[in-house]
């Protein structure tokens, strides 16, 4: 799927959150500017969630309150450790999940042990600004659920 803005970027990010429910994991990869936190603003907003959401590269992990929480992680400054899952670990990011939906900037490789069921949101970014996103089912009904966002 192509987006030509951000705010299309966003839209969708909207749309997402229709198929999405409390235990949810999902799992951002793309280069920086990608539109990784767009998304994630998106998802926010379909979600309901209460305040402004941004990157929380500083922070690391920030928990949206809302009728369903968001808790937004960026493990991108991960990575201190000779095993940064250890530093995921150290996040609880477990602690919330079964209440929240959960997403993970840069969690590629790190997050996925968290749920044995999670979509994965490949973003890149082209030349002429045009986001290009593929979403990965992984088990689950997530198939299903993506077929129902495609027909929407």
């Amino acid at each position: 799927m192509k987006l030509a803005t951000v705010e299309d970027t966003k839209a969708f990010g909207r749309r997402l959150a229709t198929i999405l429910r409390p235990g949810d994991l999902v799992v951002l990869t793309g280069p920086l500017g990608a539109g990784k936190t767009a998304l994630v603003q998106g998802i926010g907003a379909g979600l309901g969630v209460q305040g402004p959401i941004t990157s929380p590269t500083f922070v690391i992990a920030r928990v949206h309150r809302g009728p369903v929480p968001l808790v937004h992680a960026d493990a991108y400054r991960l990575g201190d450790r000779p095993d940064p899952r250890g530093e995921i670990d150290d996040l609880d990011l477990d602690a919330s999940a079964d209440e929240a939906v959960t997403v993970v900037e840069w969690g590629a490789g790190l997050v996925e042990r968290l749920n044995d069921e999670y979509l994965e949101v490949r973003i890149d970014r082209l030349e002429d600004e045009t986001r290009v996103i593929e979403l990965l089912a992984h088990g689950g009904d997530w198939a299903s659920r993506l077929h129902r966002l495609e027909t929407m």
